[in-house]
């Protein structure tokens, strides 16, 4: 009999509605979670160090919990979700209490599986970065956190002692959506024959609505029916790997050979050598085959021999961004914006400004492609300019110095026509994400059972 997976995310900021519909009407085994980008533990960790008090964990693990407790403990559908960001634990605790509230079963088991965070052994167990090629040793002093991804062993093992909710750190994205498979299919962690279809089926689903039409919209090219309302996608996945993708019947999107081949290649350098902390997964040999409405199967992806070493991100401060924007519209919009940009470049000059760079866009005209679009035809006068001013500095003090600047502007430069609401601070901090590999062994899985 097919598992059927759900997915209740592609990240953090995703929508919670197409999760409680697929907790209440997927007929779930499991839904899973990925909440997690590669800079998530790095701002969890600066958050942190500003605020004391912030858990830790994702910050709609309430929100979610509240919608889709109820629906998967009517119908037993387990949980498995990487909201534990820096504290799987406490993101455990809070789980427990949420059971309570919806009147779980006392007893009802939640795993924390922590272990990835290896901030203070990451000198010591990297040797090089892999973008280009300096010792790790030249980040020391700037580093905010060090993650290895996990896979998903430790996730089978809580579910093998009893959770019906596992919640982790740092986990490879398609390793959360196989773990079910390994655990009730019962394959071994060097089964690379299946665990290959398997990483890639949870390829597939990680990315939440972009299977069914997200990423894929494109009006007039690529429609997709009732795009305000897109399901997440649901695998039913067989012993061999194969699963067919489908969605939840009447809700919006669309899974077809289209919109499964775009996720298929979605950040995926070598189709042939993907490489998860399982398996490397070769998608050269997959099939696809649309089954029936909304239904695609999947079948036919192979896998290799896992690799001996681990990813780790490495999240280091890498100074500010100060940034602002104001607006003109009506005939000569554009002429004064462009006075406007070259105030602000004397005005820069005339504060003392260091900044290793400064950017001045006019949205909508350069902003995404600069100065190329010079080598295309000039378009037509635009009657509305955003201008958007940004500079990147060592120090928060610098970074002030830009909205200072555009404030300014407000009376002694060109009459804007509107302007952001100003406020006293327009800087973030700027966090640089640099990967390396750390040996499979020096990993440490914990993982730590609650009970309801």
């Amino acid at each position: 009999m097919a598992l059927r997976i759900g997915s209740g995310s592609a990240w953090w900021g995703d929508r919670l509605e197409p999760a409680r519909t697929n907790a209440e009407e997927g007929d779930l085994d499991y839904l899973c979670f990925e909440t997690m980008a590669e800079a998530t533990i790095s701002a969890a960790q600066v958050r942190k160090r500003r605020d004391p008090s912030f858990p830790g964990y994702d910050t709609y693990l309430d929100d979610r919990m509240q919608r889709v407790l109820p629906g998967c403990l009517r119908r037993g559908t387990k949980i498995i979700s990487n909201q534990g960001w820096i504290n799987p634990e406490g993101a455990a605790e809070r789980i427990v209490h949420w059971l309570r509230e919806c009147g779980a079963p006392k007893g009802t088991k939640v795993a924390a599986v922590s272990g990835s965070l290896i901030t203070d052994r990451v000198l010591e167990l990297t040797g090089t970065l892999m973008e280009d090629g300096r010792p790790s040793a030249a980040l020391d002093g700037s580093i905010v956190s060090a993650e290895a991804y996990m896979g998903a062993e430790p996730i089978v093992q809580a579910l093998r002692e009893g959770a019906r909710i596992v919640v982790t750190g740092r986990v490879a994205d398609p390793s959360i959506f196989m773990a079910p498979m390994m655990h009730e299919f019962g394959w071994d962690a060097l089964d690379h024959a299946r665990l290959g279809p398997g990483s890639g089926i949870g390829h597939v689903l990680e990315c939440g609505a972009q299977v069914t039409g997200g990423y894929f919209c494109d009006p007039g090219f690529k429609d997709v029916p009732d795009p305000w309302d897109l399901a997440f996608p649901i695998a039913e996945v067989e012993s061999d790997g194969s699963a067919v993708i489908t969605k939840v019947r009447n809700s919006g999107g669309a899974v077809t050979l289209r919109t499964l081949k775009e996720q298929l290649f979605y950040e995926v350098h070598d189709p042939g050598h993907y490489i998860t902390p399982d398996v490397v997964v070769d998608f050269t040999t997959t099939e696809l085959e649309e089954v029936g409405p909304d239904r695609v199967r999947v079948s036919r992806i192979a896998g290799k021999p896992r690799t001996p070493t681990l990813k780790v991100s490495i999240a280091c401060q890498e100074g500010f961004i100060g940034e602002d924007m104001f607006f003109y519209a009506g005939p000569g919009a554009l002429r004064r914006a462009e006075l406007a940009k070259r105030i602000l470049e004397e005005r820069f000059r005339i504060v003392g400004l260091r900044a290793e760079e400064i950017r001045i866009d006019f949205v909508g005209l350069n902003a995404i492609h600069g100065g190329a679009i010079a080598a295309r035809a000039a378009p037509a006068e635009p009657y509305e300019i955003a201008v958007r001013v940004a500079a990147r500095t060592a120090t928060r003090e610098e970074a002030l110095k830009v909205g200072r600047e555009v404030d300014g502007m407000a009376v002694s430069g060109v009459g804007m026509t509107g302007k952001r609401v100003p406020h006293q601070d327009r800087t973030r901090e700027v966090i640089g994400v640099w990967s390396s590999l750390v040996p499979r062994e020096a990993l440490r899985p914990v993982v730590t059972m609650y009970e309801s």
